[in-house]
């Protein structure tokens, strides 16, 4: 994953050219992990619901209040994604190792992802670019965006494992595809967010930094506050990855099409944080 980071940074001329491939290689990513999601398996529990809460009302109480404070609109556009989007399909892995309910987390997972393909559209109808369109013209723009980004593999998944079961099985059972598919879309998303910040004036240094300590501080609370919600629920581990373990390869995507541009620079150093944050607890768990 450094490599790929790194890769996207230097390249970022030749492989920001392939922006247009992101949204294709993410779907066909959660594709491939919702091969390993039944839907007659999954099962909402207390644990949830205060997830939820965190991710979608705490986003937008964490936005409101930065606006109140006078803060610049793109910092809190950036905060605002840091929190919003959903949790990581990679969350189940790493919570797994460390020994969360990996039922529970893929739940969640969903849910999560399934929100926000619900709830993003009302949002950034209100925050965002297309905020002078009319709200439904605004809502659908963003809704059929994660209709196919989110919705449509999920449906997809359900459908193959019916239809071809011997196919659904194959997929099932090749689950590193998705990892090297999330490889070649954050290399690319990379390689987008470098030649957009390098193409801003030098006056935009400060923001920047200022967003990618702010990615810095959310990371560490949400894992902190996940962990807390989920040590009330019985499992401090799920509720953990769960709530800090984001999927910031969608949220630097929805950033850069549907929030300030400059916005992406949170989540793209949220990438940063989160996985320093695992690093650290898989060493401490071995």
């Amino acid at each position: 994953m450094p490599v790929a980071m790194v890769v996207g940074a230097l390249l970022h001329t030749s492989v920001g050219r392939l922006d247009v491939l992101s949204p294709y290689l993410i779907a066909a990513m959660l594709f491939v992990t919702f091969t390993r999601v039944k839907a007659a398996e999954l099962k909402l529990e207390r644990i949830h619901l205060g997830q939820i809460g965190i991710q979608l009302v705490g986003s937008l109480m964490l936005y409101l209040l930065l606006r109140w404070c006078g803060v610049n609109e793109i910092i809190c556009q950036g905060a605002l994604i840091c929190v919003f989007i959903p949790t990581a399909m990679a969350s189940v892995v790493v919570g797994g190792m460390l020994g969360a309910n990996v039922t529970t987390m893929t739940t969640f997972t969903l849910l999560s992802n399934m929100s926000v393909a619900v709830v993003a559209p009302v949002v950034f109808s209100f925050v965002g670019t297309h905020t002078e369109l009319p709200f439904l013209t605004s809502f659908w723009l963003v809704f059929r965006r994660l209709l196919l980004l989110v919705v449509l593999p999920f449906v997809a998944a359900q459908l193959m494992g019916k239809i071809s079961p011997k196919a659904f099985d194959y997929v099932r059972g090749h689950q590193s595809w998705s990892f090297y598919l999330w490889l070649a879309s954050l290399t690319i998303l990379m390689g987008s967010t470098t030649t957009f910040i390098l193409a801003q004036p030098r006056e935009y240094v400060g923001m920047e930094v200022a967003m990618a300590l702010i990615a810095g501080v959310l990371c560490v609370g949400q894992f902190a506050l996940g962990r807390w919600w989920g040590a009330r629920c019985g499992d401090k581990v799920a509720g953990g990855q769960s709530v800090g373990q984001k999927n910031t390869l969608l949220a630097i995507l929805l950033a850069q099409s549907y929030l300030h541009p400059l916005s992406s620079v949170a989540p793209a150093a949220y990438i940063v944080w989160q996985n320093i944050i695992n690093s650290i607890q898989l060493s401490r768990k071995k």
